[in-house]
């Protein structure tokens, strides 16, 4: 390691949680002579590079700052060069700095200083409000601030697997979310169709989120946690509200994926460009009824096969158009093959939007899997 990357890493740490950019810029300067760095965090919708400043957000897709997001590799643009701001597949934005020397190996510096700020920005991420509240565009709803902190990341990478999620409308979502985890030999994920209007929808997915959290951390089966979660929401509620969700888990050394399908979204499987839905049992949604007895059941993935989780807010938005029905989605699906999850998930919630003018009306999850094989 560089003795300007060891600098770098020594004055995050040190650094005041507001100053973490600042204290970038200054070893910057006095490494490389680069005196403008500027840090643009993706928003909460997947469609503008936000810098902290009051500069405006970047939002023309050619843009060499969303070529460098896109493509996850730096990029130069004459004295100027774009450096991903990511850490284990999780994009936060783009580090803007100039003037850069013209040589390779400054600029792979540069990619290893802008990773180490992407871990400091996530250490600090939960005692400061400066870099949440800088990438929003508008304001959140109240139930969709709610939303957005249950949310374990939008992407996440490892030898196994790749994934990535997303929520719409994202500055007005109410009930629908997703949760993740994984332990080096599992890898378990939760998605929610929530129901209701405003923060009582959001009330009801934190309740559930919290329900699956706190049985998946007890060591408990995936069907236990169903149960779990179930009880809570229906000790609560009496059987008077209720959520759909979809568990899963899955052995990164087998492939053998376990789900548990409580009235849950549409699983679909794309493998060879070839989609087919994932036969699922039907069980009762989480809070319908006292003491719901829930049933796994298990299917092998293959390597190189990609699943997508659409909730109804998905299926619906595709149903509005007769441009844009099944088959068309299908058809969307199956040439989203090359793209990486996050690029995935971001071009068919973006499509659907261009389809409807507009944000979607009905909350939206959509969450998408890559099983790459097993971990060395």
């Amino acid at each position: 390691m560089s003795e300007p990357v060891d600098r770098a890493r020594s004055a995050l740490t040190e650094a005041p949680v507001d100053r973490l950019v600042d204290a970038v810029a200054d070893v910057l300067a006095g490494s490389y002579g680069i005196t403008a760095v500027e840090l643009l965090q993706v928003d909460y919708r997947l469609a503008a590079l936000v810098p902290l400043g009051p500069e405006e957000p970047v939002t023309s897709p050619g843009h060499p700052a969303w070529r460098c997001f896109d493509h996850q590799e730096p990029v130069r643009d004459g004295h100027t060069a774009y450096v991903p701001v990511s850490m284990r597949g999780e994009r936060r934005g783009v580090l803007r700095l100039a003037p850069v020397p013209d040589a390779s190996a400054v600029l792979a510096e540069l990619a290893e200083i802008a990773t180490a700020l992407a871990h400091e920005l996530a250490a600090v991420a939960a005692g400061t409000d400066v870099y949440r509240a800088a990438r929003r565009t508008r304001r959140l709803t109240l139930a969709a601030e709610m939303q957005w902190e249950l949310l374990p990341g939008r992407s996440r990478n490892r030898p196994a697997f790749r994934l990535a999620g997303q929520l719409e409308p994202a500055y007005a979502v109410r009930g629908d979310s997703f949760d993740w985890s994984d332990d080096g030999h599992r890898l378990w994920l939760a998605i929610i169709n929530g129901t209701g209007e405003g923060v009582a929808a959001s009330m009801l997915t934190a309740l559930a989120t919290s329900a699956l959290r706190n049985a998946r951390r007890a060591g408990l089966p995936l069907a236990d946690q169903a149960a779990l979660a179930d009880q809570a929401v229906y000790d609560q509620h009496r059987g008077e509200r209720y959520l759909s969700a979809l568990l899963m888990e899955l052995d990164l050394a087998s492939g053998v994926m376990t789900a548990v399908d409580a009235g849950s979204p549409r699983l679909v499987r794309v493998s060879d460009g070839e989609v087919t839905e994932q036969p699922l049992e039907a069980q009762f949604p989480l809070g319908m009824f006292e003491g719901t007895d829930y049933r796994e059941q298990r299917f092998p993935l293959r390597r190189g096969e990609r699943l997508f989780v659409l909730s109804d807010g998905v299926m619906e938005a595709a149903g509005q158009h007769a441009r844009y029905g099944e088959t068309a989605l299908d058809r969307f699906l199956r040439r989203t093959g090359p793209m990486e999850p996050l690029d995935a998930v971001r071009s068919l919630l973006g499509d659907l939007r261009a389809f409807v003018s507009g944000d979607l009306v009905d909350d939206a999850v959509v969450v998408c899997l890559d099983w790459t094989g097993p971990d060395a």
